[in-house]
């Protein structure tokens, strides 16, 4: 992070001319990326809890041709962990486990998995089997974190010792969501309703339930090697419904409640964002980048921490990026597959003049050959497709 962003942030977003220009060039960006008549995206950038760019662009559903609004829920992919992390750390400040509990004291698991701590589910470094090529598709079609927890009975192995090495892990996550159902008595999405939505006003967000209806829902879209639009949404991928990995719907509008709630308001201070944006697990040791819990963290030498995530699930792309000491966030809603967000929010970032060497991409993978994959998507498609292509020596594993 540059030297001195601080005091440009104070002493110049707020100019209007300066804001106009800036403005101006991140329109003009999100139009090269997003044009008219196709699916599209929600952009909100913020500073001191001020906003100084919002805009939507493109079609919430190409069938009935209305336009994104701010207001309309989008699938948040992976962005769903930090509020199955938050929900987790809750029930552990309020007693519920304790730091050193397995996941086999709460859920009836197989050996060795059931011997894996709570809090390497949470931060990543568990080496829990990935669930994928142990459920039955041809008899699930809609996959659940129940429908996970029962395909864990089939493993008997794990990747690696738990806490030793980094892997980012979905199956985790479907567990930690099981958690949440037993400890509290609620399930997942209620828990989330009670103890996270009610509380900041925020009405209208949901988990994904299978024939439940969303209002105001956005529908994801990818792209044919031909260029046309195909949906990509619940009933193209089995994995697509699973809940607390990705399975959370919500508005811009309302995430940008959640997030200024985290970054300077109600939950700032609490145990759980102090927890979650604490690194728990080295992900890269030159970059300075770890795995708190639900947030990916970055913090080298005497730079301004950065917490971001990004998730991936169905035609839908996400990602946040925050500098909380200076409360700047940039949140991107997409609801087509093909764009490459970790470079538009770099750009956009160029265009503010932060500096980001956050992201993983944006360095050679290289090191991270014994953890792969680093960075999955939220969820896997029905041909068990993940973001990477590599080949079988993982010389050539670079991101989608």
């Amino acid at each position: 992070m540059r030297k001195g962003w601080l005091i440009f942030a104070f002493n110049v977003f707020f100019i209007p001319g300066f804001c106009q220009s800036v403005g101006k060039q991140i329109d003009s960006l999100m139009n090269a990326y997003y044009q008219p008549g196709l699916p599209g995206a929600m952009i909100d950038v913020e500073l001191n809890n001020k906003t100084i760019f919002k805009k939507a662009y493109g079609k919430s559903d190409l069938v009935s041709g209305l336009s994104i609004t701010a207001e309309d829920n989008f699938n948040i992919g992976s962005l769903t962990k930090q509020f199955t992390a938050f929900a987790v750390l809750d029930l552990f400040y309020k007693g519920k486990f304790s730091r050193n509990d397995s996941i086999g004291k709460f859920l009836k698991l197989p050996d060795p998995v059931s011997s894996i701590r709570i809090f390497q589910l949470l931060s990543h470094c568990s080496g829990i089997p990935d669930h994928y090529g142990f459920v039955d598709t041809n008899k699930v079609r809609h996959a659940t974190d129940k429908d996970v927890m029962f395909a864990l009975q089939k493993t008997n192995s794990l990747y690696f010792p738990p806490g030793k090495h980094y892997r980012y892990s979905n199956t985790a996550y479907c567990l930690l969501g099981m958690l949440v159902e037993k400890l509290s008595g609620l399930s997942y999405g209620d828990y989330l309703q009670k103890n996270v939505f009610k509380p900041l006003g925020i009405y209208g967000a949901t988990v994904f339930q299978f024939g439940h209806p969303i209002s105001k829902r956005v529908t994801g879209y990818d792209r044919s090697p031909e260029g046309k639009f195909i949906r990509s949404d619940e009933d193209e991928s089995v994995f697509f419904s699973t809940e607390a990995d990705g399975g959370l719907y919500i508005s811009m509008n309302n995430y940008m409640k959640w997030c200024r709630a985290i970054e300077s308001g109600k939950f700032s201070n609490t145990p759980m964002i102090r927890n979650a944006w604490q690194g728990q697990t080295l992900v890269d040791t030159l970059k300075g980048l770890w795995y708190g819990n639900g947030w990916f963290i970055q913090q080298l030498n005497d730079s301004k921490k950065v917490v971001y995530h990004t998730g991936f699930n169905g035609g839908f792309r996400t990602v946040v990026f925050m500098i909380p000491s200076v409360d700047y966030c940039i949140s991107i809603f997409s609801n087509r597959g093909d764009i490459d967000l970790e470079e538009l929010m770099t750009r956009i970032n160029q265009i503010l003049a932060v500096t980001d060497n956050s992201f993983i991409k944006s360095g050679p993978l290289e090191s991270f050959i014994h953890s792969w994959p680093i960075f999955a998507p939220c969820k896997e498609t029905s041909l068990f497709s993940t973001s990477f292509i590599r080949n079988l020596n993982g010389k050539g594993m670079v991101l989608n």
